[in-house]
């Protein structure tokens, strides 16, 4: 299934955290376009979307997308604890660029 736009990806700096509280998640995919050498005009990619409780984001659509596959698959076996606000959660950048990794940790 395609997600609807507006798309508010999840984007944060190396070391950089953030403190959220998840409603549901719903899971998709996107197109993209890659701009690499040699790369196809257009790539579908999975995209977890995050919906957040109310007041956790305070502007734009009250979710996040999560493009990162390593970010996804520590996510999924904990999306039931995780849904409806049970758990708050922390997420941390390692890292930059396509080696970037995250860290999860439950609060």
């Amino acid at each position: 299934m395609v997600l609807s736009e507006p798309f508010e990806m999840l984007e944060l700096a190396d070391g950089q955290s953030i403190r959220l509280k998840a409603d549901r998640f719903e899971w998709g995919e996107t197109v993209i376009h890659p701009r690499y050498a040699g790369a196809p005009a257009e790539k579908k990619i999975p995209v977890l979307r995050i919906h957040l409780l109310s007041g956790i984001k305070p502007v734009g659509a009250p979710y996040y997308d999560v493009t990162s596959k390593t970010l996804q698959a520590q996510l999924k076996p904990l999306e039931g604890d995780l849904a409806a606000g049970k758990t708050e959660f922390v997420i941390t950048a390692h890292g930059s660029g396509p080696s970037k990794r995250f860290s999860l940790r439950l609060e």
